[in-house]
């Protein structure tokens, strides 16, 4: 649970950017890759990711901007990234120039149950880590570039001079 702003918004930033690079990663070939065809593809995660934060964090009284929950998956991966991009520079805005420390105790309405700020915004954390892990592996099996995020990922071990590991 987040207690601080400052603390959310240090977090934020590199989670952020983790996940940019992980879109920027992408092509619009690729944005249709999938485990099996029951799941989610790589573009549909990307989206979703960019539609959770406004669907989510406005639950707590904030106006984040992003696409709608109905809004369909586009076909491109630079408009994806841009969406998610906005969304999440506005969340940022609006915890920095909303609240304050003693807000991330507040108790809001979270999916029928009641969670103070602070958890909605760890909660918010993991779910997207969560699906940028399950990107990364559709991104593999694309034959794309994985970047490392808390890391590096296997083609990056040769910049640091270092073979990958088994």
């Amino acid at each position: 649970m987040f207690r601080k702003v400052e603390d959310f918004v240090r977090d934020w930033q590199y989670e952020m950017d983790s996940t940019l690079k992980v879109f920027r990663g992408l092509t619009d070939e690729s944005l249709g890759q999938r485990v099996t065809e029951e799941g989610r593809s790589i573009g549909r995660l990307a989206w979703h990711l960019a539609q959770s934060l406004p669907e989510m964090m406005n639950r707590t009284g904030l106006a984040v901007m992003g696409p709608a929950e109905n809004e369909p998956v586009p076909a491109s991966a630079v408009a994806i990234a841009a969406a998610y991009e906005a969304s999440a520079g506005s969340l940022l805005d609006q915890i920095r120039t909303r609240w304050q420390d003693d807000t991330m105790l507040e108790m809001r309405d979270m999916y029928g149950e009641q969670w103070p700020n602070g958890v909605t915004l760890s909660a918010l954390v993991k779910h997207q880590t969560h699906h940028r892990g399950q990107m990364t592996v559709l991104m593999r099996q694309a034959g794309l570039k994985v970047p490392g995020v808390y890391g590096p990922a296997r083609e990056e071990w040769a910049q640091w001079g270092m073979p990958a590991p088994e």
